[in-house]
């Protein structure tokens, strides 16, 4: 059985601005270990060291601004909800088991916004 873990890319567009982009972790049965059933598994490309992220406040609001990506990185969300704003004003919300990769470290950047009540939790796991 074989099957796929969507997750949504950040990247720099063409013009220098932000823009989602859909993608997907390939996943294949495989057994992990001795007496234990198969899983679903999947390689997610490039991680080298993971950063623990949380806080009730989790942008630059009252007057957030576009920041870019510090490196490419995996964000999986744990806990909360954020939002994500790329240049083009389209906003997409992430929850827990959500995966992003943020690839755009260079031009305008984009927009996190804490979306709801309470506190962010994510791992952000540079590539």
């Amino acid at each position: 059985m074989s099957e796929a873990k969507p997750f949504t890319r950040i990247v720099t567009d063409d013009g220098g601005g932000s823009a989602f982009e859909e993608d997907e972790i390939p996943l294949q049965t495989q057994r992990v270990a001795e007496n234990f059933p198969p899983l679903l598994v999947g390689t997610v490309p490039a991680i080298s060291a993971a950063v623990y992220v949380t806080g009730g406040i989790f942008s630059s609001d009252p007057d957030p601004v576009p920041h870019r990506a510090p490196r490419k990185q995996w964000v999986v969300i744990i806990r909360g909800f954020l939002e994500v704003e790329v240049t083009d004003g389209s906003r997409r919300t992430f929850g827990p088991g959500d995966l992003v990769r943020a690839e755009d470290t260079d031009g305008t950047g984009h927009i996190t916004r804490r979306a709801g009540d309470g506190q962010v939790e994510a791992l952000f796991l540079p590539c």
